[in-house]
């Protein structure tokens, strides 16, 4: 009996060209360009809406501290006034047993809070000094303000 199997014919369509793999690696290097992008901004505008929501949050506080005392704290009291009961004058008759924060937040980039009453833009001022942790800045190292927090999100 003869062998009838007839042998495997190669026509080329057993693996990718290199114009293929090349076509492949373009399309994936364009969409790279256009997603990493967005997701590395991620981070940072994540930071600078904590910061937002710790302002606002702050503020409330401060607005049940002048709501208990009829005043805001000091700039010497500081934002601790929400957590412990100031020792400096004038010193809050009405205090709440328990303060107004369980601690003071530190902002997104670990720097504290700037406190400043009266302010220069109302009552009160309240600002992040974003991931730079200097006073001014542009984009991402730009400060979050309390009296400018719709321009900050």
């Amino acid at each position: 009996m003869a062998n009838t199997a007839m042998p495997a014919r190669h026509d080329g369509a057993d693996g990718f060209t290199l114009i293929e793999i090349m076509v492949v690696i373009v399309i994936l290097g364009i969409l790279a360009t256009l997603i990493i992008p967005r997701i590395m901004d991620r981070p940072d505008q994540a930071r600078r809406t904590k910061a937002s929501l710790d302002i606002q949050a702050i503020g409330q506080a401060l607005d049940l501290y002048r709501l208990d005392n009829h005043r805001y704290p000091t700039t010497d009291q500081g934002l601790d006034a929400l957590v412990k009961k100031p020792t400096v004058e004038p010193i809050p008759k009405q205090w709440r047993q328990n303060g107004y924060l369980a601690k003071l937040p530190k902002d997104p980039w670990e720097g504290n809070y700037v406190y400043m009453s009266p302010g220069n833009h109302g009552e009160y001022d309240l600002v992040s000094m974003g991931a730079d942790a200097e006073l001014g800045g542009e984009g991402n190292a730009a400060d979050i303000e309390s009296w400018n927090l719709s321009a900050a999100q």
